[in-house]
């Protein structure tokens, strides 16, 4: 049964460990995040972002597919099914899909427009026991077509939005969404303190996870970083593997045209993934 995502992160923020989130696809990649989870005995959110939701026929579809494989599958770990960067219309669509958490991305919306919506939005999840995730300044980079300069968010801003009952915050520290650029500068750990110190006990979620190196990982969640997304790190893996199986010429042996055989190097890849970000993020062993 999917959960909030509220109770995961609460206990990860007291635990000194964050919960990662990693965006689905399709069925190959809902199925191998959700066997990495089980596996490891570790709290997971699935990410979908609305593109994501469109893909897959719709967010009633996506809804049906993965309670039907917590129950074919026997997951018995805790897992929330996310809307990622939703917009107002998105967020009302998700709750009434059935979704456990969503995410309402109003960054790029005045302070007052993103408080005036966010406070009606978490009334509405917290009335259908779904957690909100809310988000102050803008995170680098393009996801499906929302395309972010990387500013590094206001910290009494942060406080405004945190203090309207959100679950978890998410604050642009300088991360970036998709592959990170030679120059990049790194994350803004004054700016994640600041935020930090205002908002207290509220979990903060760090998107952008692909590339950003271990020992920054490490530091942002000392300093209350409870939940990391992960999307573009998959994909990458799931396009290597999927490419050196056809280079290698394995899709021209005996049947191995068949999608079943054709898709499970690149599913191998995306679990090998996701155990390498649980087990760096620390939530192994904490279902």
């Amino acid at each position: 049964m999917l959960v909030s995502a509220k109770e995961m992160l609460d206990k990860a923020k007291a635990g000194h460990y964050a919960v990662g989130q990693f965006n689905i696809n399709n069925l190959e990649w809902t199925k191998a995040v959700l066997q990495t989870a089980q596996e490891l005995n570790s709290p997971v959110i699935l990410g979908v972002s609305e593109g994501a939701g469109k893909y897959m026929c719709g967010y009633k579809t996506v809804v049906g597919m993965v309670n039907g494989m917590l129950e074919e599958m026997n997951i018995t770990v805790p897992v929330a099914l996310h809307l990622d960067h939703g917009s107002y219309d998105a967020c009302y669509k998700c709750i009434e899909a059935g979704f456990s958490s969503i995410m309402f991305d109003g960054s790029h919306y005045s302070i007052e427009e993103n408080v005036a919506k966010t406070k009606e939005l978490v009334a509405a999840a917290h009335e259908k026991g779904l957690s909100i995730e809310a988000e102050v300044g803008s995170i680098g980079g393009e996801e499906d077509g929302v395309i972010g300069m990387g500013e590094c968010a206001d910290p009494q801003e942060c406080k405004m939005i945190a203090d309207l009952g959100i679950d978890f915050l998410a604050a642009g520290i300088g991360n970036i969404h998709g592959k990170y650029p030679a120059n990049w500068k790194g994350l803004s750990f004054e700016t994640l303190d600041a935020i930090q110190q205002l908002t207290g006990d509220m979990p903060l979620v760090l998107h952008g996870g692909t590339g950003i190196p271990e020992d920054m990982i490490k530091k942002a969640i000392s300093l209350g970083v409870s939940k990391i997304n992960v999307n573009t790190e998959c994909q990458l893996s799931f396009a290597a593997a999927t490419r050196k199986y056809i280079e290698e010429g394995k899709d021209q042996e005996g049947k191995g045209f068949d999608p079943r055989k054709l898709l499970a190097p690149g599913a191998q890849a995306i679990k090998d993934t996701v155990k390498e970000k649980m087990e760096m993020f620390g939530s192994v062993g904490k279902a």
